[in-house]
């Protein structure tokens, strides 16, 4: 069986960048039984019925954003005139999203990190969609390491990949300027990140690079830089990894950068949302986060799109890599078998048909145009090589974002091993990192052995009681 790394490096390899982006951090850790296949729609409803279906929109969307999104409904109406779709604001955090699943609050259709998709198949917890999946046009397209995600050990598609993502180093280019930096030459080591933060620090108001710290976000970042170094959180075997040192490497130089350079500011509760708005504001000006940010910070936090650069992460050895993962889209399991297969030809309509379709692709980057969206914001490819150079090709005339100011991530994100998130008790080792590295940013005399050392002891019993 081809390893999860083989497999990543393979999504890297399958080509440049697509449009669009959603979520951070992933969680979830497989059921110890396989998924029933009970309880599946199938192609037998009737289309012609009246459905009404709740489906996710983003929170705090600009007023731009709401609009595109309503015309996309009013075309999607157009085309299915029995369906009725209604916005539900919903936006994934680890710390909400169990008690909105258990509470069966969640809309009928809505997104979720890839490290969810195959414990909430194997508990089912999301309606098995699979049946109608196979139905559509593109169902055979699908890059096969993405489509992993979203399957089960039978290889049927209940989570359909709409994205895909590495990790990248965001960094804003008024403030290189503002310090005397070359915008066009981003960071390409560590060591040339922290002398770049110390001259953004000094130089200007701004923290010159942040980490997110709480949530479980901590731990996700913390997690990348560990790849970044060298390390690993998790072996194969599905023990934990984490008191190393490239680890500790990863500490002290955190260390060095809040103690000894002052170059990462004075908040150190950073959560995914958090940072993105710090970093869109002009407070910060480097942090480490999923390559394709660019929608959020434009679309919810209003940065100015000049301000904007992004660059592969440095990686410091040969055993090193970038942290992968994406975005499933899925089905809730309470809502009937109609408003299922209505679920499914939204999200064919919504997230797929603009990456498949010449009318869907060219219909939404003229809406984003029209609405002051961003069209062609990095990304990985999540279909063949050849849907996704057509796709391309088809909004070519509508790419609204400086491509040059991103090229540090575009020409090489490709070349870079894409590793995965921990497949054991991601969430519960994310958590466990996350007052690591609140406590190296916070006690100028933390003891980073110690701090290891009770994270790997809680890491392990983490994954240790996920396995039984």
């Amino acid at each position: 069986m081809k390893s999860r790394r083989t497999a990543y490096a393979a999504l890297a390899a399958a080509g440049a960048l697509a449009l669009g982006t959603l979520t951070a951090c992933s969680s979830g850790d497989e059921g110890a039984s396989g998924p029933s296949q009970s309880g599946s729609a199938t192609a037998t409803t009737d289309s012609n019925k009246p459905v009404t279906i709740n489906v996710a929109i983003d929170q705090g969307l600009s007023d731009e954003a709401k609009a595109q999104f309503d015309d996309r409904v009013a075309t999607f109406h157009a085309k299915y005139p029995n369906i009725t779709v209604k916005s539900q604001e919903y936006t994934w955090t680890a710390q909400t999203f169990a008690a909105q699943l258990a509470g069966g609050t969640l809309p009928a259709v809505f997104t979720v990190p890839f490290t969810d998709g195959r414990g909430l198949i194997a508990n089912n917890q999301i309606a098995n969609i699979s049946a109608l999946v196979k139905n559509l046009p593109y169902a055979d397209k699908f890059n096969p390491n993405v489509a992993a995600e979203g399957e089960d050990a039978n290889g049927d598609m209940w989570a359909v990949p709409i994205a895909a993502y590495g990790q990248g180093l965001h960094y804003n280019r008024k403030l290189f300027t503002q310090a005397g930096l070359d915008p066009d030459k981003p960071p390409t080591t560590w060591d040339e990140v922290a002398a770049d933060a110390k001259a953004i620090a000094s130089k200007t108001q701004a923290a010159g690079f942040a980490t997110m710290t709480k949530d479980n976000t901590g731990g996700w970042i913390l997690t990348t830089m560990d790849y970044a170094f060298g390390g690993r959180v998790e072996d194969e075997s599905g023990k934990a990894t984490i008191d190393t040192p490239e680890m500790k490497s990863v500490l002290e130089f955190y260390k060095k950068l809040r103690w000894d350079d002052d170059a990462m500011g004075a908040n150190f509760l950073y959560d995914w949302n958090g940072i993105n708005q710090a970093f869109a504001s002009g407070k910060v000006g480097m942090y480490v986060s999923g390559g394709g940010n660019l929608p959020n910070l434009i679309t919810q936090n209003n940065m100015p799109i000049d301000d904007y650069g992004v660059t592969v992460l440095p990686l410091a050895n040969s055993d090193a890599g970038a942290l992968g993962g994406g975005t499933l889209a899925v089905v809730s399991p309470k809502v009937d078998a109609d408003q299922q297969a209505a679920a499914v030809k939204w999200i064919d309509f919504y997230y797929i048909g603009k990456l498949v379709d010449e009318d869907g692709a060219v219909t939404s980057a003229q809406q984003s145009v029209a609405n002051k969206q961003p069209v062609g914001a990095p990304e990985l490819p999540i279909f063949d090589e050849a849907t996704y150079a057509q796709q391309q090709e088809w909004i070519k005339p509508y790419v609204n974002v400086p491509l040059d100011q991103m090229t540090g991530y575009t020409e090489n994100v490709g070349k870079q091993p894409l590793l995965p998130e921990p497949g054991v008790a991601t969430q519960d080792v994310y958590k466990v990192l996350d007052p690591v590295v609140q406590s190296v940013l916070t006690n100028k005399n933390a003891d980073i052995d110690k701090l290891l050392a009770q994270a790997q002891t809680a890491a392990q019993a983490a994954i240790d009681k996920a396995g039984k």
